[in-house]
């Protein structure tokens, strides 16, 4: 014996949070975070120095690397003074920064170096040249070689052993070739004493231009593979207010690091896109989430004449928890990687604690809300009712 049908309407629970109502307020926040940034990109683009978006390391833009060792502290009263030494050998324009020894280098060196720190020579004798860390050349052409004078890791590290380090300073210069830094370590040494050479680093011209070509290629198919998977997985209109989003969230973290590079010279490498491609990955997962719950929703409510806003609000409510607790359990790791982590990793991992926070904003109250504005469009009287 059948069951009868029930005739009782279906119990609508929208939740506490009005998204429609309030969708001027979220998309003016969006805004109001994205014009600083916006700001920022178009200073860096007028700056004759720079002249992107964001300040481009060595991986983009082609040039030499150089870490050294000071056995003496160095001040930011002494940046002139290298800048001068390179300078003087036709370097022009070089970036000098001045950074704390990392933890445990010090105690590592002499770990592996075996011996006591030893005091430095007064800086009116010059001491001998100490040999180079090992480093990788790129040339113009993208072909890697080794410079004929190098030394292992092991040596490197038992030489930094011999003394303390006090000061590490990072030169990024344009691309050396020959033996042109060693001159300017000689340099260097007759000033300040013992120099370590801790890293050295060049990419020439070309394959900088290729890397770039390639990191933007990258951006731009991520994007069009997102909108044909949506389109295909759902509707158009679903994927094009999906990318929107996560073009907000794109735009927002290229303005976060063009101000970090107006104000401490931050520079993105390889990495960077990496990150924008977690970034990317993360955003529209979460915004899928919430487009497959409308979806699931549209199925059970449409065919009751129930407004699409109000399916959209009690969607994005269903999925709330989830979506914050998600990106929370990503945030925490993302700071423990920051705080403890190395620091080589630092900008990538802020990068992606950025684009997390951006993501999972847009996709709660950007992505839901243009996704109801459109359907709604010359619908101002339903909506209004509804």
């Amino acid at each position: 014996m059948s069951k009868p049908v029930s005739t009782e309407p279906l119990a609508i629970q929208e939740g506490p949070l009005n998204l429609y109502k309030y969708r001027w307020f979220f998309i003016g926040v969006s805004l109001l975070f994205l014009l600083p940034g916006i700001y920022f990109i178009y200073a860096n683009m007028t700056d004759p120095e720079v002249r992107a978006p964001l300040k481009l390391g060595i991986d983009f833009q082609g040039g030499t690397l150089l870490e050294y060792g000071f056995s003496r502290p160095v001040a930011q009263s002494d940046v002139e003074d290298i800048k001068t030494v390179f300078d003087e050998h036709g370097y022009t324009g070089s970036v000098i920064q001045i950074q704390e020894p990392r933890v445990g280098v010090n105690k590592e060196a002499l770990e592996i170096g075996g011996g006591a720190t030893q005091p430095s020579p007064p800086a009116s004798t010059p001491p001998p040249v100490p040999t180079p860390a090992a480093d990788t050349t790129t040339t113009a052409e993208g072909a890697k070689h080794a410079t004929p004078t190098q030394a292992t890791t092991s040596e490197t590290k038992a030489l930094a052993g011999e003394q303390k380090i006090a000061s590490i300073v990072s030169i990024r210069a344009k691309h050396m070739q020959g033996q042109v830094d060693q001159e300017i370590l000689k340099d260097l040494e007759s000033r300040y004493g013992n120099i370590t050479l801790l890293q050295k680093n060049s990419i020439g011209p070309a394959l900088a231009k290729e890397l770039l070509g390639n990191g933007l290629l990258a951006l731009i198919l991520a994007y069009i593979l997102i909108v044909g998977y949506l389109t295909f997985r759902f509707q158009f209109d679903f994927a094009v207010c999906a990318v929107l989003a996560l073009l907000h969230d794109t735009l927002f973290l290229f303005g976060m690091f063009a101000m970090f590079s107006r104000l401490y010279n931050t520079e993105i490498d390889s990495l960077f896109i990496t990150s924008v491609l977690t970034v990317i990955g993360f955003s529209v997962h979460d915004t899928i989430v919430v487009f497959d719950r409308i979806r699931e929703n549209l199925r059970v409510y449409y065919t009751k004449k129930l407004p699409f806003v109000t399916i959209m609000n009690m969607s994005v409510n269903q999925t709330l928890t989830r979506s914050i607790n998600t990106s929370l359990t990503v945030l925490l790791t993302m700071l423990a990687l920051y705080f403890f982590g190395g620091e080589t990793t630092k900008d990538f991992v802020l990068a992606i604690i950025i684009g997390v926070a951006a993501g999972t904003y847009s996709s709660i109250f950007n992505a839901s809300v243009l996704l109801a504005m459109w359907r709604n469009r010359g619908a101002g009287s339903q909506v209004a009712k509804a």
